[in-house]
């Protein structure tokens, strides 16, 4: 028994490794972009906006894309706070930021300010932010309690943050049975045809271990933001989380 719960503990913390997170995501670099449009059917792009519209990022203010990947969130922030202010998106994955950059490149958009690093190593007293973004990053992370914390102290005084991920539904709900369905029978299949099976069938495990809303509020305000509100979207599927300090 106890030899079994060593094993379990052991495979959560391999799971919950920043390296191993890292290596997922430069797994599936290549097809990253086509598959976030394929699998959310382009609803991705309106469930981002819709986060970046509560937020209501302004010129002149610095904001954090964390855990960027491409850059879509990045790109959006871009749009409303130049030319006066700055966005840096930045990300553990080597090879989803070499896209972002290049999409950059592409954009002519030299103000963007790329980094590769763990969220967890960025250093909050040499830098705050007006506003901190992230998508599909809180539930990777290796502890979200510590990443909403982190994103506390990343913030300056009366800044904003902005979470857009998967809801955790209420077990045997129809959102909860269709979101299962939906993983197990499209999105790992068709994942398996460009042999990356393994890569996105994680992603069922980690929605299970991801806080439900009520949950992830109650550590926002114990971590100690002052406002806190949490919506869902597209048939509970989706969640947004969104934090005032």
């Amino acid at each position: 028994m106890n030899k079994w719960l060593l094993s379990i503990q052991t495979l959560q913390m391999i799971y919950k490794n920043s390296k191993y997170i890292s290596n997922i995501f430069n797994n599936v670099s290549s097809k990253y972009d086509f598959f976030n449009n394929l699998f959310s059917l382009g609803l991705h792009f309106l469930w981002k906006r819709k986060l970046i519209g509560l937020l209501k990022p302004k010129n002149g203010e610095e904001w954090a894309d964390l855990c960027c990947g491409t850059g879509d969130m990045s790109f959006l922030l871009n749009e409303l706070v130049i030319p006066s202010g700055k966005v840096f998106g930045i990300d553990i994955s080597e090879k989803l930021l070499k896209i972002a950059k290049r999409k950059s490149n592409k954009l002519g958009n030299r103000v963007i300010n790329w980094e590769k690093k763990d969220i967890f190593d960025l250093d909050t007293k040499l830098k705050k932010y007006d506003g901190i973004c992230m998508s599909y990053g809180l539930r990777n992370l290796r502890n979200v309690d510590d990443g909403i914390q982190k994103v506390f102290l990343l913030l300056k005084d009366n800044g904003r943050a902005g979470f857009l991920d998967f809801n955790h539904s209420k077990e045997n709900s129809i959102s909860s049975i269709f979101q299962k369905l939906y993983l197990r029978f499209i999105v790992v299949p068709i994942s398996g045809l460009f042999n990356l099976k393994a890569e996105y069938s994680y992603i069922e495990k980690s929605i299970k271990d991801f806080p439900k809303g009520p949950q992830l509020i109650y550590i926002a305000k114990k971590i100690g933001f002052k406002k806190v509100k949490y919506i869902t979207l597209f048939g509970d599927q989706m969640g947004i989380l969104l934090l005032q300090k």
